[in-house]
């Protein structure tokens, strides 16, 4: 079995790995002590409303509770809305996050991919459903301010339904001046996720602001009653008290992604400019099956739409594992001239 993500460690002996894009501080002691703590009810269900996060993701985005549904993490609410909406045609970018695509074709919608550029030209094409990531799952480049206010007007007049998938965006630094919460309407939706922000992943704890709350309810009530753990929920709660953390990790991200980019560069490799805490890159030969000798692996890109063979993606990390990683790049590289 082959996956199509990263992160998928399990039955190889993987020291490092840049393959997935999560916050480089790891998981906050907080939230961790949460998790702990919350394991003693696990004699009860979760509250399917998850009540308590929602009250404090209501302060923590400014939005009403109402707009707010929480899920499994964001490749839950992919699919709870695409079910709820059983879009037509939707427009998407390429390349971009593969789960939309598998999402859409399941409730039978036609695809149409578009370069980012040709994005607001394709929104008069008779599309229902627009579904951008920003920053954009490989490129990691953000949706300029201009260029989203435009696409969400575009999307109200023509009442497409657009899906912003935000869920790397509170790690860039200029988080405040691009979310798509600035144009909001009741034809969006943004997507977030604990996972990137407070290296969460083995939780699952996502959750989707919807400018309609007609919307928000219909995808409350689609899908799973329990979708969210007990301990999930505790750990959101503790997550949103890390601002500090939040904050650190910023600019740590920024330092190291000008650092990694420089040294990918020196390699000869050819480095796309990213806003995340993530680069995409390209190189002529078979990077990443040389790297697991190493122990260390990278996300192979080759099965993005519109990109190839050739195409990888490493995550950000502190200046140490970054620093591994390029000794282990400049090592195999030393072993393929011989």
């Amino acid at each position: 079995m082959v996956s199509k993500h990263g992160g998928d460690i399990f039955g190889r002996d993987i020291k490092l790995d840049f393959s997935v894009n999560l916050n480089p501080l790891g998981t906050p002691e907080s939230v961790i002590r949460a998790v702990s703590e919350s394991a003693a009810d696990s004699d009860r269900y979760p509250d399917p409303y998850c009540r308590e996060l929602t009250k404090k993701l209501s302060e923590h985005e400014s939005i009403s509770a109402e707009n707010i549904v929480c899920g499994n993490g964001a490749d839950d609410l992919i699919y709870r809305v695409i079910y709820t909406l059983k879009p037509r045609r939707a427009v998407i970018p390429k390349p971009s996050f593969s789960e939309y695509a598998k999402a859409l074709c399941e409730v039978g919608c036609e695809i149409a991919r578009h370069e980012p550029k040709d994005i607001p030209a394709a929104l008069d094409t008779g599309a229902d459903m627009l579904i951008l990531c920003s920053p954009n799952n490989p490129t990691g480049r953000l949706v300029e301010p201009e260029a989203l206010k435009m696409i969400c007007e575009k999307c109200l007049e023509n009442n497409i339904v657009f899906l912003c998938d935000e869920c790397f965006i509170d790690l860039c630094e200029n988080a405040g001046k691009c979310t798509v919460k600035r144009f909001m309407n009741d034809n969006i939706i943004v997507l977030k996720a604990f996972t990137k922000t407070y290296a969460m992943a083995g939780l699952r704890l996502g959750y989707a602001l919807f400018g309609s709350a007609e919307l928000a309810e219909r995808v409350r009530d689609r899908g799973q009653f329990w979708s969210v753990s007990t301990v999930a929920q505790a750990a959101g709660i503790a997550a949103l008290g890390e601002t500090l953390y939040v904050e650190t990790a910023r600019k740590t991200i920024a330092e190291e992604r000008k650092f990694l980019s420089d040294k990918l560069r020196d390699l000869g490799f050819e480095v796309c400019r990213s806003d995340a805490n993530f680069i995409l890159f390209r190189c002529d030969i078979p990077l990443d099956e040389m790297l697991l000798s190493e122990g260390i692996m990278i996300r192979n890109c080759s099965d993005f739409s519109g990109l190839g063979e050739g195409y990888f993606r490493a995550a950000v990390k502190l200046r140490s594992e970054n620093e591994a990683l390029v000794k282990a790049m400049e090592k195999v590289m030393k072993w393929q001239k011989t």
